[in-house]
């Protein structure tokens, strides 16, 4: 559907588009990098409102999100585009190509998210959610200011300017944040983007929301500890208690280097523990997916068994978690 876009301003003979860092310069009749924004009669047009590729109800640590209302479960959503073109997209399918959609307009999504009697409300994932911004700031505000109850969550390379998140944040409950890597020529070489802003957005989102951060360690890209421990000092600077995700790679999309080594991604795990109280590793086989107190290391949430507790039952440490 074709959607007035919010963002960008005319030039002489191009629009420009302020959305994302790209800040696309975009003449008549063509796309911005993202595939979802058009120029028409030097009007920029948002192609995906509403148009909605994939849709199902998900676990909440699917996203992942391991400390917000563990053991829940979530509609979660897409559409298609991107503003990264990632080498090693593990959903290459619906940000780079162009897949079958549905319309679905923002009343009737509250419908469908409402009809679920155990759902928390919507998550906007699978594909960037940034490049569907119009989308998701209607139909944020419209299930904000009719049920105040429901969750809003994003999961996002968090490549966006500020000015647009700090309007669409107040609509927004949790995020989990993509941080490629803490290399800047890692951004531009396989994400075909910058860091800085990523960085910028952590920050912006952390004072407004609740957020996680993952990032897939990509076998000879960016599977080195230092560059781990750097990660893991950024997100300390913020708040240590931010869950850490380490993901592991799988050949996908342009790439077809072997999966990151398990005995790597343990190795990961340990380092980023030096500075982090929660980290936890993601896309191995049984893969460990508990909590343990940062201070005794006891078991504290058992999400085999659905045991989510907030206070370790050991030493007393309160676990930060939001239920």
């Amino acid at each position: 559907m074709k959607y007035n876009a919010r963002y960008w301003e005319k030039t002489e003979d191009r629009v420009l588009c302020k959305l994302c860092p790209h800040n696309c310069l975009i003449p008549l009749g063509k796309r911005g990098f993202c595939r979802a924004r058009i120029n028409i009669n030097n009007e920029l047009i948002s192609l995906n409102y509403g148009e909605v590729t994939a849709i199902a109800l998900d676990p909440i640590e699917k996203k992942p999100l391991y400390h917000y209302k563990p053991g829940s479960y979530i509609l979660s959503v897409s559409t298609y585009g991107c503003n990264m073109h990632c080498d090693f997209c593990q959903n290459y399918d619906l940000s780079q190509q162009d897949p079958f959609s549905r319309l679905i307009s923002p009343k009737e999504l509250v419908k469908i998210i409402l009809k679920y009697d155990h759902n928390i409300g919507i998550a906007f994932t699978y594909n960037e959610p940034f490049i569907w911004y119009e989308y998701i700031y209607d139909c944020a505000k419209l299930l904000k200011t009719t049920n105040k109850d429901k969750d809003v969550v994003l999961v996002t390379n968090g490549f966006i300017n500020p000015e647009p998140l700090k309007e669409l944040l107040p609509y927004i409950d949790a995020m989990n944040i993509d941080l490629k890597s803490y290399n800047a020529d890692y951004y531009r070489k396989i994400c075909k983007a910058t860091l800085e802003p990523v960085l910028e957005t952590i920050k912006i989102a952390q004072e407004n929301c609740f957020i996680e951060i993952t990032t897939l360690i990509v076998t000879n890209e960016n599977d080195n500890l230092e560059e781990i421990e750097k990660i893991a000092k950024f997100i300390a600077s913020i708040d240590k208690d931010i869950p850490f995700h380490l993901s592991r790679y799988y050949p996908n999309y342009k790439m077809t280097t072997p999966p990151t080594p398990v005995s790597f991604m343990k190795q990961a795990k340990e380092v980023a523990e030096k500075h982090l109280n929660y980290v936890y590793v993601g896309n191995i086989p049984y893969e460990d997916r508990n909590t343990y107190c940062p201070n005794c290391k006891a078991l504290v949430i058992d999400r085999t068994y659905g045991n989510f507790n907030q206070i370790c039952p050991k030493c007393g440490t309160n676990i930060p978690l939001i239920v």
